[in-house]
């Protein structure tokens, strides 16, 4: 699909089922890698911020004995001093499960995006734009289920612990990284798309 934006143009491009104006193939491709790459660049930008968010200790803050503390998925910090969580609480371990599982689902569509710049005969058929995307998805599906998980049960049962507290800026860093996650399977499935009509036209 050499996506013209014109009729005129797509009768120049697309003349006898074959692309065969050079402005055309540079056309399509350069809006072709343009998706690919810009959705490695919101993976990586997700990906950073999903392990950004999930190693440091601000998803909260709260006031506790007349003094600010904070706490993350893994330790919570008072008077300048940090502990770790050690009890087994349901949701805090869903939450880091599907944070990690979330970083390393983004991971994999990266290296998939990656592999996307490259050509291998033996994966012609083989889209790895699409795979990227599917991964960039999942992704974004488990961010969102960490999110809404800790977010549920801090409304409901936290937010009435503690009188004074707020979520900080380790947990905004989620919803971030689950926006540009989301994005980054956006731009991968357009890239799918061209390349799949660009595979389609050329085999006419």
């Amino acid at each position: 699909m050499f996506y013209a934006d014109e009729d005129k143009q797509r009768g120049i491009c697309l003349r006898s089922n074959k692309c065969i104006s050079p402005s055309c193939i540079v056309t399509a491709c350069v809006r072709m890698y343009s998706f690919m790459g810009g959705g490695l660049f919101c993976a990586i930008v997700g990906n950073i911020l999903i392990v950004v968010s999930t190693a440091t200790d601000y998803w909260m803050q709260y006031r506790l004995s007349g003094s600010y503390a904070h706490q993350g998925l893994w330790r919570y910090c008072m008077a300048n001093k940090c502990y770790m969580q050690t009890a087994s609480i349901a949701y805090w371990n869903a939450t880091r499960a599907f944070m990690i599982l979330s970083g390393m689902a983004c991971f994999a569509g990266i290296m998939a995006g990656i592999l996307s710049f490259a050509y291998f005969s033996a994966f012609e058929r083989f889209s790895r734009s699409f795979a990227a995307g599917i991964m960039f998805f999942i992704s974004t599906l488990f961010v969102l289920l960490a999110m809404a998980i800790y977010t549920g049960v801090t409304l409901s049962f936290l937010g009435k612990r503690f009188g004074d507290w707020r979520f900080s800026w380790s947990y905004i860093l989620g919803w971030v990284a689950m926006l540009m996650t989301f994005f980054a399977g956006i731009f991968s499935m357009c890239a799918h798309r061209m390349y799949e009509s660009r595979r389609v036209v050329g085999s006419r």
